[in-house]
Order: C-alpha cells, then sequence, then structure tokens
C-alpha cells in the first residue's frame, strides 16, 4: 500500500520543551524534514504565546519556510483569531481539535465538547474564506487519563458532527498512549461504519510499547494515514503520563521492511532525527536512527570475537 506519513515533531514533538528552540533551529529541521520526501509537516500551532511559549514563533516559522513543490504546512488553530494568525502567514492546512473525554476537552481546551464543537464551526468557515483546508483531530479517541475507555460513542458523535460541517479528513489521536490493537479495530471500525466517508488518519503514542502494533492494526483494515513524530519525542503538556510520539523513522523502517511504500528517503530522515537530536542536546528514544536499518551491515574484521562458552544469543 501507499502510505502517507504526516510528521507532527516541530509542533507536537516540541511543544512542551522547557528552553526555547530558536526560530532558524526549527525551520532548518522542517526544511530537512521535506527533504527527506515527507509532504505533510504540522510545523506549530497558532495558539496564545502565553499558553504555549515554545510556539510563540509561528508566524516567523511559516513565513521563513522555503517549501518544495507539492509540500503542506499544516498547523493548528483551536480558534477565530489563531485562524486569522494562520491566514495571514498563508499556511495550507488548518487542524482544529477536540477531545472525545469531557474531563480531557476541559484540561487541554478549557471547555465543554459542545462548546468546541461551535467553536470549530467558526473555525471552520474562517478557515474556508480564506482558502484553507480543514482537518479535524479527535484527542483521546482510544481512552483518557482522567476517565479509563472512552465511549465509542462519543468519538462518533464527533466525527459525524464534523462531517457535517464538511471535515472529511479525521485523524484520531492515542494521547496518552492507552490504544490497543482491540481498542483501534473496534473504533476505526465504528467510525467506519457510521460515517463512511470519513477519511481516517491514526495518531498512536508509544507510552506503553505498542505504537507499531497498533499501526499495523490500522493497516490490517486499510488506513493508510499515519501522523508521528521525529526521533519519537512529544507528548500532550495537559495530559499526566503522556510520553513521545510513533517515531517517524521507525515508523518508515517499519512500513517498507512490510512492503509498504511512503516516497520517504530512510536515510535522509535519520540525519534530520539527528539534527534534531542535537537541537534539542539530549538523546531521543528513536531506535532505528541508532541502529541504522535492518540490512545495513558491518565488517566483520575488527569486531569482537566471542571466547568460547561466552557467546551471544
Amino acid at each position: 500500500m501507499q502510505i502517507t506519513i504526516t510528521e507532527v515533531g516541530p509542533r507536537d514533538g516540541i511543544q512542551s520543551e522547557s528552553r526555547f528552540i530558536p526560530t532558524n533551529d526549527k525551520v532548518s529541521l522542517i526544511e530537512a524534514i521535506f527533504s527527506a520526501g515527507i509532504l505533510t509537516v504540522e510545523a506549530t500551532s497558532f495558539v496564545a504565546p502565553a499558553a504555549i511559549p515554545q510556539l510563540a514563533d509561528a508566524d516567523d516559522i511559516v513565513g521563513r519556510l522555503q517549501r518544495p513543490a507539492g509540500t503542506v504546512v499544516s498547523a493548528l488553530a483551536p480558534n477565530v483569531r489563531g485562524v486569522h494568525r494562520a491566514r495571514r502567514a498563508v499556511v495550507d492546512e488548518i487542524v482544529c481539535f477536540v477531545s472525545a473525554s469531557p474531563t480531557h476537552n476541559g484540561k487541554n481546551l478549557n471547555r465543554s465538547i459542545d462548546e468546541s464543537l461551535v467553536a470549530i464551526e467558526e473555525v471552520v468557515e474562517v478557515a474556508r474564506e480564506g482558502g484553507l483546508k480543514v482537518r479535524g483531530a479527535i484527542a483521546t479517541a482510544f481512552g483518557c487519563p482522567f476517565e479509563g475507555d472512552v465511549d465509542i460513542r462519543s468519538v462518533v458523535n464527533i466525527a459525524k458532527a464534523l462531517t457535517r460541517l464538511g471535515v472529511s479528513r479525521i485523524t484520531l489521536g492515542d494521547t496518552t498512549g492507552m490504544a490497543t490493537p482491540r481498542i483501534v479495530s473496534n473504533v476505526c471500525t465504528a467510525l467506519r461504519d457510521a460515517v463512511p466517508d470519513a477519511r481516517l488518519s491514526l495518531h498512536f503514542h508509544n507510552t506503553r510499547g505498542l505504537g507499531l502494533v497498533n499501526v499495523s492494526a490500522g493497516l490490517s483494515l486499510g488506513i493508510t494515514e499515519y501522523e508521528s513524530s521525529l526521533g519519537g519525542v512529544g507528548g500532550c503538556p495537559f495530559a499526566p503520563g503522556a510520553t513521545g510520539n510513533v517515531c517517524t523513522e521507525d515508523l518508515v523502517h517499519f512500513l517498507h521492511e512490510e512492503g509498504h511504500s511512503t516516497g520517504v528517503d530512510l536515510d535522509l530522515l535519520i540525519q534530520a532525527s539527528l539534527q534534531l537530536e542535537a537541537i534539542l542536546g539530549r538523546q531521543l528514544p528513536g531506535q532505528v536512527m541508532r541502529a541504522g536499518p535492518r540490512l545495513r551491515l558491518h565488517k566483520a574484521e575488527g569486531a569482537p570475537t566471542a571466547r568460547a562458552g561466552s557467546a551471544a544469543r
């Protein structure tokens, strides 16, 4: 299958970093991601700078980017004010979001789900006036750190509301890594039955080590769009226990080994992850960036030879 990957590291990956990352570093990183062959990058979020200081330079980031033909610069815009900023900055796509869990929605957006959907309707109208594409995102679609299992009916009802607004591209977010293959199958099957025209994308976190297992569950359902984060960084700042997203280079390696196509140059992607690691100044959780692709071989000459009785398995 041809798989589409949206890179969310520049937004979701670094939004909680305490040290402000220079704008030029963010721009250089996004351009490296484009060069690796990922066509859609969630570059930033047009939120109040006081809410997420790390993304206070959203306008500058978008304005400085060199955009190769065919690429899409995406950004979160939680309200009409954010959409107006996004329009002035000339992004290609905005993402509006709501949580399936009332408690998480209150923590994340300080609103009820119904209030969020009213705000999204206003956002969609303003975005469309400016010629922007709109994608909807449903957070905590597979579980909530405050409420536990989320009623699938809540996810379905939100998806129906989004499609009524003409938002057919919907991302299901596993905000704190509570998804399992069984839950992924149940939620996605219910959504397909209820809103067959929706174009689903899956956004997993690797909190409990099930990120790629859940991707495999999505692939078995024929879902071809996934979001991931360079180096495996990220996590919602308003969700206890939220660790990093599924790592982009690990995801690409897995997909290629399974015979799928992504259009991504894995070697260049690994270089981009190493660039992010240098920017952040710490080792990132990605594994392929450390070990290399499966068939990256090493010379036997010079490698240690085990002593008798001490062979490694």
